[in-house]
């Protein structure tokens, strides 16, 4: 018994994963980083998908067998089964890209096998037109045995065992991240946004309907977590249109990939290519918009974007940082009357002295809502200290989902939550703490209940957590954002009882001077049993 608790035990995503790793390294021809990712993503999508045709062909037999059909009967399955259509986004697989059909297939076979199931994919279904690289796996032809010690790893990798609602292609993705990527702790580059980091994202902005926007969607998982709150709290999809952009193609595809997995409808443009230099969605406007940019990008500009409509109103952002350009491009994409948006910047943006223009007409043009410090070990992939940022372009008032919001024009609520590290998170290479479930709730509950029509802003405040400042105190602090400056941190100092305090290091000195002169003491007893004299 104790056994085969062990072997359970040893069957986790991060050891299945730790194999495929070692396998491609070791693999003859097995490329770069990135191409090893790019296989082991598009195998796992491979085994995903084929999983949920295989789900849904269980499903579709019992609803048979509860009708008094019988699935098994020729006319039946020809009715049914041979062009079988599914109501939750389903494939309907070609027999060539079933799951089934790949880990059946002889080793020697299955480099071209699993070829012509991305060829077939993408003939069958125009989402997945673009997730594929033509010949991923005969270019780079693995050996037989590599290829096949691979395939049987990733097809144990299941919902059923892992979870129906994680993000597994997120996490192999963050998996290979952490594991392959090169200067992963730099601030420029390429971050995956934790679960719960998304998760309190989307619980302050709350996209429950409309249209979603993320102009540096990564892998997708802002769009997962969405819709996971979605269906959570109206349990309807069709309400929520997704819009993106990425510029890394093997991201790119990996997004197409994981909506098109999840059955979600999405907008990600022909191809992948920057927002800033080719804006896909030029002239949309989204009800909501969540995005985590590359932290302090550089070579983000060039000479045609010196007069950009988006900064038109504004100052043309410092070439040497995009963080500022991130922000602008984010709202000249928010509806006028009522967008919101939710995003990640590093805390340098919070102050810096080259954006001070930008910062300050922002602030004076009512556009940022909310900034809230995070935790600074939420990410794996780098320790930057990260802050979310909210704007909003109704700070009015009114109805905003069910909840009679006040005016709050003026007003920015400012959140530190550099204290909330009490969840580690266990079995990390370096330290990483997550925000559970009470902590998101507890976040949203501060800003929902801020916006509300019943509280005065101007008393509205918490030492050492949150405060709502009104815009003559920025002003008067250099049009800083840095919420340290206006929330207030107790000297917890100031609580020692200093009279009791005193008078036990005295006794402690006194006890230690007592010590020493007896150990003096006896040194001194010590040499004139021997025969010196001391002076």
């Amino acid at each position: 018994m104790a056994k085969k608790k062990t072997a359970e035990k040893a069957l986790n995503i991060d050891s299945i994963l730790f194999n495929c790793r070692d396998y491609l390294r070791a693999a003859r021809n097995s490329g770069s980083f990135f191409e090893k990712r790019d296989m082991m993503l598009t195998l796992v999508f491979l085994r995903f998908i084929g999983e949920k045709y295989e789900d849904g062909i269980e499903k579709l037999r019992e609803t048979l067998i509860e009708q008094g059909l019988d699935p098994d009967d020729e006319n039946i399955r020809a009715a049914f089964f041979d062009d079988v259509s599914f109501a939750d986004g389903t494939y309907n697989l070609p027999i060539e890209a079933r799951w089934s059909t790949i880990i059946n297939t002889p080793a020697p076979q299955l480099n071209v096998a699993l070829d012509t199931a991305l060829k077939r994919l993408e003939e069958e279904d125009p989402q997945l037109k673009g997730c594929f690289i033509q010949g991923t796996f005969t270019t780079r032809n693995l050996g037989a045995n590599d290829i096949k010690k691979i395939v049987d790893e990733v097809n144990k990798i299941s919902h059923k065992s892992f979870g129906e609602q994680k993000d597994l292609i997120g996490y192999v993705y963050e998996y290979f991240l952490k594991e392959f990527a090169v200067n992963a702790t730099k601030e420029e580059g390429e971050f995956y946004t934790p679960h719960d980091v998304v998760q309190l994202m989307a619980a302050m902005i709350e996209p429950y309907e409309g249209t979603l926007y993320d102009p540096a969607c990564g892998s997708g998982g802002m769009f997962i977590q969405s819709a996971e709150l979605v269906k959570s709290k109206q349990g309807n999809l069709n309400g929520i249109n997704v819009y993106g952009q990425e510029k890394e193609p093997a991201t790119y595809r990996l997004a197409k990939m994981n909506l098109a997995l999840r059955g979600i409808s999405h907008n990600l443009g022909e191809e992948s290519d920057s927002s800033f230099t080719h804006d896909l969605h030029k002239g949309l406007y989204f009800n909501y918009i969540m995005a985590n940019p590359p932290f302090n990008l550089k070579g983000w500009y060039n000479d045609n974007l010196k007069k950009d409509a988006r900064w038109t109103d504004y100052v043309t952002p410092p070439e040497s940082n995009a963080n500022y350009a991130w922000i602008l491009h984010i709202l000249s994409h928010l509806k006028s009357a009522d967008g919101v948006a939710g995003f990640l910047l590093a805390n340098g943006a919070l102050n810096d002295s080259d954006t001070l223009e930008i910062r300050k007409r922002l602030i004076e043009n009512d556009k940022i809502e909310a900034i809230i410090v995070l935790p600074r070990e939420l990410f794996i992939t780098t320790d930057i200290s990260v802050t979310l940022w909210i704007l909003n372009q109704n700070k009015k008032g009114g109805n905003y989902h069910g909840r009679i919001l006040r005016n709050r024009e003026h007003e920015i609520l400012f959140m530190d939550l550099r204290q909330w590290t009490e969840n580690p998170v266990k079995g990390e290479n370096k330290k990483k703490v997550r925000l559970i479930s009470d902590q998101i709730e507890r976040a949203a509950n501060i800003y929902h209940t801020w916006q509300c029509e019943s509280v005065d802003g101007k008393k509205y405040e918490v030492p050492e957590l949150y405060r709502s400042v009104g815009i003559d105190e920025i002003e008067s602090k250099g049009w800083s954002l840095t919420p340290s400056k206006y929330i207030e941190f107790i000297d917890h100092d100031l609580e020692i009882d200093y009279e009791k305090e005193m008078a036990r290091i005295q006794l402690e000195m006194q006890e230690i001077m007592k010590q020493e002169k007896k150990s003096q003491q006896m040194l001194e007893d010590a040499f004139r049993g021997i025969g010196y004299g001391i002076d």
